[in-house]
């Protein structure tokens, strides 16, 4: 038995251009770009730190690439390497695992535009076909 994933599309209201289905239910722009974080979380009284890295972000989390897996809903303090930055955050989707690791949805507890020190794409904005 084949069983066909179907993709709906609508008609962008202002540019006459496909949304995937999903895609208006987008909070923030999404930036790929790989940045080195700290997870910071506490199990049965013990601090367990796991070096990860992220996938894409945005001003509400990002996904991020781990070689440990977090439980859905799981609390966590996440630290930029780079910037040197806390946020508290949780795992909000379970992750799945990829070759690589596991993929893990992260969103903080409030939006943090500036945590990643990147200039996102306006709320609007959509790639086109160059």
């Amino acid at each position: 038995m084949t069983i066909n994933k179907v993709i709906s599309t609508k008609v962008h209201p202002d540019h006459g251009t496909p949304i995937l289905a999903g895609e208006e239910r987008r909070r923030s722009q999404r930036v790929i770009v790989r940045v080195p974080v700290t997870l910071e979380t506490t199990m049965s009284g013990q601090v367990v730190k796991a070096s990860a890295h992220t996938v894409a972000v945005n001003v509400h989390g990002a996904m991020l690439l781990c070689k440990h897996p977090f439980d859905i809903q799981t609390k966590v303090e996440i630290f930029n390497e780079r910037t040197r930055e806390r946020a508290s955050a949780h795992v909000s989707r379970t992750p799945r695992e990829s070759p690589e690791g596991y993929l893990i949805p992260l969103e903080f507890e409030k939006p943090f535009p500036t945590f990643w020190q990147i200039s996102f794409p306006p709320t609007d904005w959509k790639p086109t076909d160059v």
